[in-house]
């Protein structure tokens, strides 16, 4: 009788494909070139990226560019920031609604999410507390699942109940993800506290309240984490989370589902892990080399880790390069000034860090280009500095991926409400099969 490891084994086997049948067949694996670039997919009004530009039949590198609804990434963070706003909320409300709110609109906005941040009567106790869980992107797939029981109309996929839903999914998305990193860690002994958070508070305000004790909070804290969500909020229809919404969405199935399949989607570290992987990886470098001043140190430890003789000897420097932004990602770009105001207000030992993430951010594109074949340039992408943020917070790891999905609902929402609106065929991509025929046996001639 075969046990799991022989079975494997068979599976390996006969599963395998030569990576040379792609090439034959002019198959893109991964559905992307050699360069990156992503197969088109569909049409979107949502957000642009920009890596690279023609120059009549050349194609010319360039620093990354993003754009939400048409406006440049950081003409957007430069106006709520210079008049000392967060702009979680109303960067949700341009991606869903198009537009940049008026003042009425956006105070209208703040007040409807505020309100909408609350949960079914006894749900904390009877869905998040009596099955706590380490992983917390587990339990927020099912907390979404399990609110479709307490709605009436899980199954219309009108264009206004679908943008009902979304909306309370956003709300109580960080309610989810907080409350259920405190069930578990109640569940090690420690002590729990459910905060409801006060309805006037921005999404990155009420995070910090309920993972806080005390709920105390500075300003540069909430506007480092707030930055963190609308960086991390919305990044094209490509992203495999995102695509996974299209894909679910267009069988015509609820929001619910199509929001835990996402979630699914981004809890792979592959999409949504990078971050931790990165602090991890910093922590080794600290331990390993003796003097974190010496870039000679830092060099030899970078380039034992492509050699696979460092960290997790993958040979990955986590956090380096994107698969579509080459010279820069404008993410990472406006993120790490706030994560240097951040330090600077946390210290001296902060500082130093931060000033070890720049020496590595620096030297790291340089050994990759050196000692790897690269198609376009690398550079530090967000989830290099992401996980120094939230370790600065004092957020537990557990918690790295759900602040992600904290902020990707809004894009997941707007991309589901966009792909119900204008598309009405289930995404059916085409594999080729290239299997060699066999002929059937009877049982007893089996060997």
């Amino acid at each position: 009788m075969l046990d799991l490891k022989q079975m494997a084994e068979v599976c390996r086997r006969e599963d395998y494909l030569d990576a040379s049948l792609y090439k034959k067949h002019n198959v893109k694996k991964g559905l992307r070139d050699l360069d990156g670039k992503g197969v088109l997919a569909g049409l979107t009004n949502i957000s642009t990226i920009h890596p690279q530009i023609m120059d009549g039949d050349k194609v010319v590198s360039k620093f990354g560019e993003l754009r939400y609804r048409g406006i440049d990434i950081n003409e957007l963070v430069n106006g709520f920031v210079s008049e000392k706003r967060l702009g979680f909320e109303e960067v949700s409300y341009l991606l869903l609604f198009g537009t940049l709110p008026t003042q009425a609109e956006l105070t209208e906005f703040k007040d409807l999410i505020g309100k909408r941040r609350t949960l079914p009567t006894n749900f904390t106790r009877d869905v998040i507390m009596k099955a706590p869980s380490h992983n917390i992107m587990n339990m927020m797939s099912r907390s979404v699942l399990t609110l479709g029981c307490y709605d009436d109309k899980t199954d219309d996929i009108s264009i206004e109940n679908v943008l009902d839903q979304s909306l309370s999914l956003i709300a109580i998305f960080p309610m989810i993800a907080v409350y259920s990193y405190h069930a578990y860690n109640h569940g090690k002994g420690d002590s729990m506290y459910i905060h409801r958070p006060a309805e006037n508070l921005s999404t990155a305000e009420a995070i910090l309240t309920m993972l806080r004790p005390d709920k105390h909070y500075t300003f540069q804290e909430a506007q480092t984490l707030d930055m963190a969500l609308v960086l991390h909020m919305e990044h094209g229809g490509g992203n495999n989370s995102t695509f996974t919404t299209r894909v679910v969405t267009s069988s015509g199935t609820d929001t619910y589902s199509t929001i835990a399949a996402a979630l699914g989607s981004l809890k792979g570290p592959k999409h949504g892990g990078a971050n931790i992987k990165v602090t991890r990886m910093m922590e080794d470098l600290k331990a390993s080399v003796n003097d974190c001043e010496d870039e000679n140190e830092i060099r030899a430890y970078l380039e034992k880790i492509l050699n696979k003789e460092a960290f997790d000897k993958q040979g990955l420097i986590y956090g380096m390069g994107h698969a579509v932004y080459a010279e820069s990602d404008p993410r990472a770009e406006i993120f790490k000034r706030y994560v240097e105001k951040l330090a600077e207000e946390k210290g001296s030992a902060a500082s130093a860090e931060f000033d070890l993430y720049r020496k590595v951010e620096r030297l790291a594109p340089e050994i990759i280009s050196e000692k790897r074949k690269v198609y376009k340039g690398v550079s530090a992408n967000i989830d290099f500095f992401s996980g120094f943020v939230y370790h600065m917070l004092d957020l537990p790891q557990e918690l790295y991926t759900p602040m992600f999905a904290i902020a990707r609902i809004v894009g997941w929402s707007a991309h589901r409400i966009e792909e119900l609106i204008n598309v009405q065929k289930i995404i059916r991509p085409a594999y080729m099969e290239v299997s060699e025929d066999q002929n059937y046996q009877e049982l007893g001639k089996r060997k």
